[in-house]
């Protein structure tokens, strides 16, 4: 607390040369100087008590204090009223940012792992959609056998869950002629009926053929015409590597094939053959029986049907696409869904059909580039950042993408490209049970995109490319940072 001033009067105190109340101004008055003195000194005090105590009762019960009126002297100066200060006010506080949660979990030196080569990555909340790790997350770069998820979308938006691709007979234009017409269904079946291909539950040829003979009424057939003009050409996507067709992981795309073309019918990864649609009028023809001759043209406008089989809905064929990363069901359905979105029915027509169908979903778009249906091309471009939402709506089976979450292979799964015993193991095998995702591998690459239910309750999104010259232990990188964010959950920092 500050000293007060000595010079400068308090509140009340008479200025100098006012007359005090009481003074006696008789000068005949035979009293003496010191008793008129005293009385003069008397009644000031008096008169200072009684101002002093008007103005602290006035406080005391909230009023106004009334002034004391004092007789003033006519030549006295009168003294200024003082200019009240306004009190000076202080700065109301500021209020304080809410801060969002410290987040102390790192995974820098898991990433930092040079067999991740070019490394990008993007970790989201699924509940928040808050983004807790993001390392060039907004670059769209390939995405391997990930893109097949988009195509799985985009099939569930334009064809829906219960399509299924027909296989017909029709009439041909000459008598005992007939037209095999190819509907797109890749996964049709040289193998008997109750002998299961790879492609559990296909259709059969033999069962087609029984029906061709039964709707002829024993007419010979003489000649069979293979259509495959459902799907235009090129078969091959020039961007492809050959040995991926010498190796056995893709046919050449007709509309028109049986069992995607494999040499056997039973096995996920067997050697395809140079055209597919002869295979198909052979094994067709031989389940006819007699001596039909077999060559390749369209139907006749207008021709009637003699027989018919169908797929698989898509809801099956996105399973069995992404269960074990099957490159033929991808194309079919890409190719699908450009012939049903009315794009056309080449390659060049899956981006504008696929995105169009995408669009159904409101995550934007922007960046993608699709080459295909399978992700095998390295022109094909996806941000991880768009793999992240749509796997939020995956997560949230949004429409029917729920049909995409039951088809994602499991870490320490018992089945499925993450079932392998190469994929989560060691310390890794941590995350075994909590991570659902597609895998993805190229010449060029390995990714991994999904979901994690986290260690701590948490459940994320995901989406990790190593990309570049990359060898086959990127995939134990991969998993050994997917198992950090597994670790992690929600506290994983972006540091």
């Amino acid at each position: 607390m500050d000293t007060p001033d000595p010079t400068v009067p308090e509140q009340g105190e008479p200025s100098a040369g006012a007359t005090q109340l009481g003074e006696h101004v008789d000068s005949g008055s035979p009293e003496q100087p010191t008793n008129r003195l005293r009385l003069i000194i008397a009644a000031a005090v008096a008169f200072m008590l009684l101002g002093t105590g008007a103005v602290w009762a006035g406080t005391a019960t909230g009023g106004d204090p009334k002034p004391v009126v004092a007789v003033a002297d006519a030549s006295a100066t009168p003294t200024p009223t003082p200019t009240p200060t306004a009190p000076e006010l202080r700065p109301a506080p500021t209020l304080a940012s809410v801060a969002g949660p410290l987040r102390t979990c790192s995974v820098a030196d898991l990433a930092a792992d040079s067999r991740l080569g070019e490394f990008q990555a993007q970790v989201v909340n699924a509940e928040t959609g808050e983004i807790l790790f993001d390392r060039g997350g907004s670059t769209a770069s390939r995405a391997a056998s990930v893109l097949k998820v988009l195509t799985s979308a985009a099939a569930l938006s334009v064809l829906g869950p219960d399509y299924r691709a027909t296989t017909t007979v029709v009439a041909g234009s000459e008598p005992g002629q007939v037209v095999l017409v190819g509907g797109g269904d890749l996964t049709l079946s040289s193998t008997p009926t109750g002998d299961e291909s790879f492609y559990a539950g296909a259709a059969h040829l033999d069962a087609l053929a029984e029906q061709t003979r039964a709707a002829l009424g024993g007419t010979a057939i003489t000649s069979v015409v293979l259509d495959s003009s459902y799907f235009g050409d090129p078969a091959w996507e020039p961007s492809w590597d050959r040995k991926e067709q010498t190796d056995g992981y893709m046919p050449p795309i007709t509309a028109l094939q049986v069992d995607g073309d494999r040499d056997n019918p039973y096995n996920s990864t067997s050697a395809r053959s140079d055209d597919p649609v002869d295979r198909a009028g052979a094994a067709f023809a031989g389940e006819l029986g007699g001596d039909a001759s077999v060559s390749v043209g369209t139907a006749p406008a207008g021709a009637s049907q003699l027989a018919s089989v169908q797929s698989q809905p898509v809801s099956t064929l996105i399973q069995q696409s992404l269960i074990v990363s099957d490159n033929a069901v991808a194309e079919m359905l890409g190719r699908l869904v450009a012939v049903e979105g009315g794009t056309g029915n080449t390659f060049a027509a899956i981006q504008p059909a696929v995105l169009a169908g995408l669009a159904e979903y409101g995550i934007d778009t922007t960046g993608i580039r699709i080459i295909d249906g399978s992700g095998l091309s390295d022109n094909n471009a996806v941000p991880p950042a768009y793999l992240t939402k749509l796997f939020q709506k995956i997560n949230a089976s949004e429409g029917s993408l729920g049909v995409i979450f039951d088809g994602l292979p499991v870490a320490g799964g018992s089945s499925g490209s993450l079932s392998y015993s190469d994929r989560f193991s060691g310390s890794n095998a941590d995350a075994d049970g909590a991570v659902f995702a597609k895998t993805g591998w190229i010449d060029t690459g390995y990714t991994l995109s999904g979901i994690i239910n986290a260690g701590d309750g948490s459940t994320l999104t995901f989406a990790v490319y190593a990309l570049g010259d990359v060898g086959d232990n990127a995939k134990q990188a991969i998993d050994t940072i997917t198992t950090g964010f597994f670790r992690c959950g929600n506290n994983l920092s972006n540091n």
